[in-house]
């Protein structure tokens, strides 16, 4: 019985989950930023081809 309890309480490996957790939340919102980036991007560069198209 003391060592179900021991292996209950113990905690060791919370530490490297906890971090993977975050690394993982920091991932998605790095991929949702950029991809709302390159839209916005994408958008600009159709715009000024728009406008060079316009001209010439």
């Amino acid at each position: 019985m003391a060592i179900i309890k021991g292996l209950y309480t113990d905690e060791t490996g919370a530490t490297g989950i906890e971090y993977g957790f975050l690394a993982s939340l920091i991932a998605v919102a790095m991929v949702s930023g950029f991809e709302a980036l390159g839209n916005e991007i994408d958008n600009t560069f159709g715009y000024v081809e728009e406008e060079y198209s316009a001209v010439n």
